[in-house]
């Protein structure tokens, strides 16, 4: 009788929470006496069969060490995207909860997190796919103080302003409005009630924040990061704002009140203050500005805040503090305008607020080029030439930006930014925004949309961290899965189910730099995509690349590099046939019988010029969907006005790669 290796297992139960993993020597100093049940081991027993015969005692050395059989051990590179949104308000927003929100940062984070709620209007309402993690950005000008005016704190009372707001807040929805006009005139003016400005005040409200994101955050299953939106609107209307993201816990949040706009509407106010929480806290910070489109030319003017020419020193402040852009959200996108990027079809008409500021304020002549990120991204090639930092080395990010608590960025599920616009029959012909005569409907709203970190875990250090090396994406809402890798050596071989094994091993991903040209190389790029399982097949994957020409002067090109039903579909005239359209818009449906769920390959540049910088990101398309309104038109059993869109291409939008000559 052959003798039997007895194999015993060891189950190490392994603490939940926030808890630092003990060190082996703790480990070994709390470690009980070992116990072991049902006697010792006598090392004989029965002969075992299976299969393949008699189980043989393992022999170590017949068995590699290095890197053994199994592909997926010793991996340690990000090995799934996690989707998220890093924009959300509740009640908690003054310009949310004065406009009837009745959701606050639990239930926005119980929704995110997967959980069915009541919505404002009382809907039941519940995500198709729940989310792997959540940043609650409400404004910090105010944070907090509109519920506590409508539920009638008895120390704000004491205000005869804060108490008279209070009374028109219970008065119904008109008196409701009037009020917080009155609080946006007010804070515009700088003639806030004390009680408003008032950090301590501030402060227990922002404690009472993190309480709520401590008791969701669950490292590896679903993250909460701590965060806050700073709401610059200079000159009255120009968006400015950015989401202030914590990489830390509520030890380090509680220790510092959150930025307003009270002390500063300048972006390098902010970077200052950035910088002076983590020399107090020996925590980190990153800020993430959105909507460019409607700041009338400022996000990403080529002077500084006060119109100063930029300085190195500038750059590198804002490139250390800004590593992402929010491409995409609820008012619009923010990648590129038809006027400028006039031979990209896909921007054409697709999701555009662009006629105004926040307030409507028209734009200037020559304010679009300053608006969009692709833009931004070209001109930032210019600065790194000039100044030797880039003040626009931007990733990519999305997110929802709602204000009634709901990341409900699916187009068959999507509950607007505010109360009033959540499903009901009219809300495509409302005025979403109006200033005087000039208005937004309700239509024009944007169902997106959220960000894809490629993360080594599910946590907030490692979500963090992703995010500062910008390895990142934005979606308009679908969870496409992306994979960017540049570098020198990839060829057709690379091609393969698992790219980012190769990805890692022979270039860089999505957010980093490429190393020097190799004399006579250009760069190549791995590119894949896989379809979200509940949305549309694959239309395209494009690689967008802007450059600066002998002259300094920036330049774009657009080019297919792959696509679906490739069988069937040409290039004319350098440009690729459609892939077509199933859509049936009567009955909100289509179906995935065109297009490809999969699509990979490697791509040379064929236009490179080791002398000039470059980015290069890539942008992929899905096949035409039903667009939320579609979805309304068919639920409501509506007609809707011949120019509202009901078919839409959803897309992911990956951070660049660069290129700089050495």
């Amino acid at each position: 009788m052959k003798r039997v290796i007895v194999i015993g297992i060891a189950l190490l139960a392994v603490a939940c929470g926030q808890q630092q993993a003990p060190s082996p020597a703790a480990e070994q100093a709390a470690a009980p006496k070992a116990e072991q049940l049902g006697g010792q081991p006598t090392g004989a027993g029965t002969t075992l069969n299976a299969d393949a015969g008699e189980i043989e005692p393992a022999d170590p050395a017949k068995f590699h060490k290095e890197p053994g059989y199994s592909p997926y051990a010793g991996r340690r590179y990000p090995e799934r995207a996690y989707f998220g949104d890093e924009h959300v308000h509740t009640a908690w927003s003054v310009d949310a909860g004065g406009f009837g929100t009745t959701l606050g940062p639990e239930e926005a984070t119980r929704f995110a997190r997967g959980e069915e709620v009541t919505a404002t209007s009382g809907q039941p309402v519940k995500l198709g796919t729940p989310l792997d993690w959540v940043a609650i950005t409400d404004h910090s000008d105010g944070m907090g103080v509109i519920t506590e005016i409508k539920a009638g704190n008895p120390e704000l009372m004491k205000d005869p302003t804060l108490k008279k707001w209070h009374d028109m807040f219970a008065a119904g929805p008109a008196q409701a409005r009037a009020a917080v006009m009155e609080l946006i005139q007010a804070q515009a003016t700088k003639k806030l009630p004390g009680a408003m400005t008032d950090p301590r005040f501030a402060m227990s409200l922002w404690t009472r924040n993190n309480v709520i994101a401590e008791k969701y955050n669950e490292p590896g299953r679903f993250t909460t990061l701590i965060g806050y939106e700073w709401t610059s609107n200079a000159g009255g209307g120009d968006n400015l704002h950015r989401n202030v993201i914590y990489r830390d816990g509520k030890a380090r949040a509680d220790m510092v009140v959150p930025y307003t706009t009270f002390q500063s509407e300048n972006p390098e106010d902010l970077w200052k203050w950035m910088t002076a929480w983590e020399q107090k806290t020996g925590g980190k910070l990153l800020a993430i500005p959105h909507n460019g489109n409607l700041s009338n030319g400022r996000m990403f003017a080529l002077s500084t805040f006060a119109g100063n020419p930029m300085s190195k020193e500038y750059a590198m402040e804002r490139q250390r503090w800004e590593p992402l852009f929010e491409v995409i959200q609820m008012k619009g996108q923010s990648e590129a305008h038809p006027s400028i990027a006039t031979t990209d079809e896909f921007v054409q008409n697709y999701e555009l607020w662009d006629r105004g500021n926040l307030t409507m304020t028209p734009k200037k002549p020559g304010d679009m080029k300053y608006e969009y990120v692709r833009d931004a991204l070209k001109n930032g090639l210019k600065f790194q030439r000039d100044l030797g930092a880039n003040p626009f080395k931007y990733g990519s990010a999305a997110g929802t930006d709602t204000h009634n608590a709901l990341v409900a960025a699916e187009e068959d599920n999507f509950f607007a930014k505010f109360p009033a616009s959540e499903p009901r029959a009219d809300r495509w012909s409302e005025n979403a925004v109006k200033m005087g005569d000039r208005v937004v409907k309700g239509w024009e709203m944007t169902a997106a949309g959220y960000t894809a970190v490629w993360a080594t875990g599910n946590t907030r250090e490692e979500l963090f961290d992703a995010m500062m090396r910008r390895e990142t994406y934005g979606t308009s809402g679908p969870r496409m899965t992306v994979r960017f890798f540049g570098g020198y050596d990839f060829t057709k071989a690379d091609v393969s189910r698992t790219p980012a094994a190769v990805g890692y091993d022979k270039g860089v991903p999505m957010g980093a730099d490429l190393p020097a040209a190799p004399a006579g190389k250009a760069p190549t790029f791995l590119v894949a995509a896989l379809k979200d399982p509940k949305s549309g097949n694959l239309d395209r994957i494009q690689v967008i690349k802007g450059w600066l020409d002998k002259s300094g002067t920036p330049q774009e090109k657009i080019y297919d590099v792959v696509w679906g039903d490739a069988d069937r579909r040409k290039v004319v005239n350098g440009k690729l046939t459609p892939v077509g359209n199933t859509v049936d818009v009567a009955r909100a449906t289509w179906t995935n019988t065109i297009g490809d769920p999969e699509l990979i390959t490697v791509w040379t540049d064929p236009d490179f010029d080791p002398a000039s910088p470059a980015f290069y990101y890539v942008r992929v398309l899905e096949i035409p969907t039903p667009r939320w309104t579609a979805y309304d038109a068919a639920y409501f059993k509506i007609k809707m006005d011949p120019n509202v869109p009901m078919i839409t291409q959803e897309r992911a939008i990956t951070s660049p790669i660069w290129y700089t000559p050495r």
